[in-house]
């Protein structure tokens, strides 16, 4: 895997003639040093319909300098990003493409703009010699990629341009206060904060590159993460008017369409922002994506009135696939977690045999066949036809004719037909006979929890108060469940290190041990789900939904 940095900084452009400020004595600052100056030379890629760009991502082959080699910058946050570095190549590194891949789909990367820039690098440095924050003004000169192969013009006559930039960058534990300082007395000496986010954004505009000529789009979450400007939330509002699916020009507040559409987008967001994450093995990331997955196929399935169940219908089906590739490796780190937590509370006496030893190789084993399962997914033809079919889904909603009606009215009643499949479902566990029959119940009314909570939650923004307050209900009831659901995973588990234990000579009581303990807790959830259940399931609770 690359290299990482975690990249903090204010971006900041000046004019020619505009002097830098002495920045000696502010915050911690006791001295500026001089770090010389640099050569860079940089060529970055991108799709021609600038994927990359609009996400706000780069990459970029750079040569000069302490840092020479391939850049990849992903978002974090405002200012934020994280830089991953891989060696010198003539092409774009397969660990750093990987990356991007969820963007550039199928698309080809090819070199967009070049661009030369001058370097000089200062570093403020508190009273022990530490540095603090890098300070860099930049001469940048860039130009179209193609044809500019001769940096010192603009290359088969295409325009080139030129601006001066000073980047503030935290090396230190300097914090934000130092970069909000430092901003305060550049700004009071003439500089501006950057008219664009990043070298690329201002290269692509002043070049004429951007779309329209302008600055590439950096969508919103109406409209992310479809390819193009405002494509995707143009061409919504355009069908919510034009097909049956269409609401009265003119009507006060959002339509159905438009509320479940904000939210299909999020999570579409969600699982593409989160792919590099997950490559790179980030806490939570898997997790993350899975519940993203689970939370559009969610939605296609509650709101069958606003998107047409026969266009969503198959998407569903590939989202159920990639959700369960996902949860092969977060069903490992939950179950690996809870026996953990089991073994933590067994007291010493008890604990026979190397137990703790045979948890982490039967995880491990485990683990590492997940991961290499995982990559092979994301790297494979399904998940890129899915998320094919995901930006064509976003681009062309199949919006039914209840998409234009109010949102309040449809998001009611989606919520309460979810919550009486919801009510039959766990009226019949808790009437099952007790065993593996109540077990499997239990869990198909967990997942039917899941699914309300997810409506609610969904519809929050056309229903308000009412929604949050009954999918926080609804949630507490799919938590009991999922806890319940979690120790019948747990015995099995417990069964299978037993035995193994046994074929090794340890002997499995202490595994034994925990398996009644898991037993006992699977019991104590059904006898709470009774009142659980009666709390959630108040008639005021779904009378106040009603719009």
């Amino acid at each position: 895997m690359a290299d990482t940095v975690r990249e903090i900084e204010r971006k900041y452009e000046a004019d020619d003639n505009t002097q830098l400020p002495d920045l000696a004595g502010i915050d911690r600052v006791t001295a500026v040093v001089e770090a010389g100056t640099e050569d860079l030379d940089a060529v970055y890629y991108d799709t021609s319909d600038q994927r990359l760009a609009a996400a706000g991502v780069t990459l970029r082959r750079r040569t000069g300098g302490r840092d020479a080699g391939w850049h990849l910058k992903l978002p974090v946050a405002p200012g934020v990003r994280d830089e991953l570095r891989a060696p010198l190549s003539e092409t774009p590194p397969p660990e750093l493409t990987a990356l991007v891949r969820s963007r550039v789909l199928d698309g080809e990367l090819v070199a967009v703009v070049r661009l030369r820039t001058r370097r000089t690098v200062r570093v403020l440095e508190d009273a022990a010699g530490s540095p603090l924050a890098e300070v860099a003004e930049d001469a940048v000169r860039a130009w179209p990629a193609a044809g500019a192969v001769d940096a010192g013009t603009a290359g088969a006559g295409r325009p080139g341009a030129r601006w001066r930039e000073i980047e503030v960058e935290l090396v230190g534990d300097g914090g934000a206060g130092l970069l909000d300082e430092v901003g305060r007395v550049l700004t009071a000496a003439g500089v501006r904060p950057a008219s664009a986010a990043s070298k690329l954004e201002r290269a692509l505009a002043e070049t004429g590159q951007g779309r329209d000529g302008a600055a590439p789009h950096t969508a919103g979450p109406d409209e992310w993460p479809v390819h193009g400007s405002g494509k995707a939330a143009a061409g919504a509002k355009a069908k919510g008017k034009s097909k049956k699916g269409a609401g009265k020009a003119g009507k006060k507040g959002p339509t159905a369409g438009e509320v479940v559409l904000r939210y299909a987008r999020e999570q579409v967001r969600l699982i593409i922002e989160l792919d590099p994450a997950v490559r790179r093995d980030l806490p939570d990331a898997v997790h993350r994506m899975r519940v993203a997955t689970r939370r559009l196929r969610s939605a296609f399935r509650s709101f069958t009135k606003v998107l047409d169940r026969a266009a969503t219908g198959p998407i569903g089906v590939e989202l159920k696939w990639l959700a369960a590739e996902l949860g092969v490796e977060r069903d490992r780190e939950v179950l690996t977690e809870r026996l953990r937590e089991g073994l933590a509370e067994v007291p010493g006496t008890l604990r026979l045999g190397p137990v703790d030893a045979r948890l982490r190789i039967w995880s491990e084993r485990r683990r590492a066949g997940a991961r290499d399962r995982l990559l092979d997914v994301l790297d494979g033809p399904r998940y890129l036809a899915l998320l094919k079919t995901l930006h064509a889904f976003l681009e062309e909603p199949p919006l039914r004719r209840a998409a234009g009606r109010p949102a309040p009215e449809v998001a009611a009643g989606a919520v309460l037909k979810d919550y009486r499949r919801l009510a039959r479902r766990t009226e019949a566990a808790m009437a099952a006979p007790a065993g593996q029959e109540r077990d499997e119940a239990l869990h198909g009314a967990r997942k039917a929890a899941k699914r309300t909570r997810y409506a609610a939650e969904a519809a929050r923004p056309a229903l308000g108060r009412p929604a949050k307050k009954f999918a926080k209900r609804t949630k507490r009831v799919q938590q009991l469940l999922g806890d319940h659901q979690d120790s019948v995973v747990a015995r099995g588990a417990l069964r299978e290190l037993a035995t193994q234990a046994q074929r090794a000579g340890e002997g499995g009581f202490t595994f034994g041990l925990l398996y009644g303990r898991e037993e006992t807790l699977a019991a104590d959830r059904e006898r709470a789900l009774p009142d659980v259940w009666r709390k959630a399931s108040r008639r005021e609770h779904r009378t106040a939904l009603r719009p």
